[in-house]
């Protein structure tokens, strides 16, 4: 019997009994949609419209409103004929939304293509005119490098909270040391720079990357090295730690954090154990798991998040992960002081196997399995409020709706905030509200969330809803006399801004937009328009940086009096 055998039935004998967290227990999320085809990844896109996005592993990303009754469904990417699988582990295998979606409609998908058989990274953009559907067209590809086999091909992607740089977990790609080879982009943590562009690259290198400043043959692209299969890696919202699940061999599982140079050890090491020590570093330039599990308890890693939602109070902090043999679900202390503590949550139903974790924009945790989407039910003592809508009803005024989740509150806690200040409660109303209207004094940009509260105990706070306020705040009499064209809003901005005008008498309008040569780039109005304020968005989606100008000609129908101005505006992408 080989040495490799004797560790693994040693790992069999002393494998953990981990406590069990009796008091959770989960359900299907959205149990009026239809089963979804081996989902491995779910996302949000992060512009207020509290959407949830689950990818396929064929090739299609579905998307739908995040409400637990909601029935419909839609398509909002299908790259079946693009995508190339050969086995389990290929496919369309992560997507991550631009931290400035709202504004420039980009995001990102990792995929294996075939002929050569390789991994892709590519961003898209969204329709400019269906925001649940994607531009399938605008393709461009930022990243490919070759797949020696059909496994082991990682696929997370995510931007780093703080320096807002594309991180790519890429696997070995097979039975190769590839791991511990710094000249190949397989079995690494990769880091790169998606909003410039190097000579020759489709992105630039962070001046901080490790081999930066390297003149051998290593890739700049590597943020660390020595893993075998990360699936799913996450950062921590409240500290910026990157977790990451990465899938072992024979024997072992493990979770590291990951950190700017570090050498996980992969194939020297398989978790703490010795694997193949052959030409490997040494063992104190490597860093070892923060934690592992023997195959006793399950046979492949999926990594998850550190819970930061609104719901569980008793998981805030802890690193949700699971298993996708076993179906075990824990949750995982770790404080980088204090030996880990790990505890069984709950295991999934039969043939639930967790492929994937993600979070809505609340920081709601759910789970994907190969058919179904769960979530863990609520254990505050007081739940969040839900599906925070925000509508300028008219000039100055919010309307907002939610739903009411708790059922015990005493009322409920509305809070407000604009681009220059933070959060502040503006009113509390009573329970059983599920409506409110609040009037601003300001032109501009403005976030509510709410809570929920009783005598004992306040909950979580609700997705954060987002709202356009245009504030009338001319003089009467001269509305009724003149006609205007206020300066757009925002100014720069990219690509979405609105500009307001009033028309006295009932007119005939032309809202034009023109470059620097004069050349026309859009037709915002054009169209008899009665008395009174207007507002127009125009959405420069499609159109690249600069200056441009809005030239507004109106002439009365009533008194044939004719009006004309130009403002300037700068898009900035």
């Amino acid at each position: 019997m080989s040495t490799k055998i004797y560790w693994y039935i040693i790992i069999f004998l002393i494998a953990p009994v981990h406590p069990v967290l009796s008091q959770f227990n989960f359900e299907d999320a959205f149990p009026n949609l239809p089963d979804f085809t081996f989902p491995v990844d779910l996302q949000n896109s992060g512009d207020c419209t509290n959407r949830i996005f689950v990818v396929e592993k064929e090739g299609i990303i579905k998307v739908f409103d995040n409400r637990t009754d909601v029935s419909e469904i839609k398509i909002f990417l299908d790259i079946t004929d693009r995508v190339f699988i050969e086995d389990i582990e290929m496919g369309l295998l992560g997507l991550v939304f631009h931290p400035d979606y709202k504004n420039n409609g980009y995001f990102y998908v990792n995929y294996t293509a075939g002929d050569p058989r390789r991994t892709v990274i590519s961003r898209f953009r969204v329709s400019s005119t269906n925001p649940d559907s994607a531009d399938k067209q605008s393709e461009y590809e930022i990243l490919t490098y070759l797949q020696p086999f059909h496994n082991h091909n990682g696929g997370w992607l995510g931007f780093g909270p703080v320096d807002g740089y594309l991180y790519i977990s890429s696997g070995d790609g097979g039975p190769h040391p590839n791991g511990q080879m710094n000249d190949i982009l397989l079995g690494k943590i990769l880091r790169i720079d998606i909003n410039e562009q190097d000579p020759g690259l489709n992105y630039s290198i962070p001046p901080d990357n490790p081999y930066f400043d390297s003149t051998g043959t290593e890739r700049k692209e590597i943020y660390a090295t020595g893993l075998r299969n990360p699936w799913r890696c996450s950062f921590d919202p409240e500290t910026g730690l990157l977790w990451c699940g990465d899938v072992g061999s024979a024997s072992i599982e493990e979770i590291d954090i990951i950190v700017s140079g570090g050498n996980y050890g992969w194939a020297c090491y398989e978790g703490t154990m010795p694997w193949v020590p052959h030409e490997c570093p040494d063992s104190t330039l490597l860093i070892f798991p923060v934690y592992e599990y023997p195959h006793s308890e399950g046979l492949s890693i999926t990594g998850g998040y550190v819970y930061r939602g609104p719901n569980q109070p008793g998981l805030y902090g802890k690193y949700i992960y699971a298993d996708w043999f076993s179906r075990k679900v824990w949750s995982l202390e770790y404080d980088g002081i204090n030996p880990p503590a790990n505890e069984l949550i709950f295991t999934l139903p039969p043939g639930a196997m967790p492929t994937s974790f993600g979070v809505d924009e609340a920081g709601e945790l759910y789970i994907c399995t190969n058919s179904r989407l769960y979530k863990i039910m609520p254990t505050a003592p007081v739940t969040a409020p839900a599906n925070l809508t925000a509508e300028a009803i008219e000039p100055s005024i919010v309307e907002l709706n939610w739903i009411d989740n708790s059922g015990n509150e005493g009322g409920f806690l509305i809070e407000r905030s604009d681009s220059a200040e933070k959060f502040q409660m503006v009113a509390t109303v009573s329970e059983n509200t599920v409506a409110y209207e609040d009037t601003v004094a300001a032109l501009g940009e403005y976030q509510y969330r709410i809570s929920a509260y009783n005598i004992n105990d306040t909950s979580g706070y609700s997705n954060i809803a987002c709202v356009s306020v245009l504030v009338v705040s001319v003089d009467v009499e001269l509305i009724a006399m003149d006609y205007f064209i206020e300066q757009n809003f925002p100014n720069p901005f990219n690509p979405i801004t609105s500009v307001r005008f009033n028309i006295p008498e009932e007119s005939i309008v032309r809202i034009l937009v023109v470059n620097v040569l004069g050349e026309v780039v859009a037709e915002l109005v054009d169209e008899i328009k009665p008395s009174g304020i207007h507002s127009q968005t125009w959405n420069a989606i499609n159109v690249s940086s600069g200056i441009y100008f809005l030239r507004m000609n109106a002439q009365s129908v009533v008194s044939g009096k004719n009006y004309s101005q130009t403002i300037k505006t700068v898009l900035m992408k």
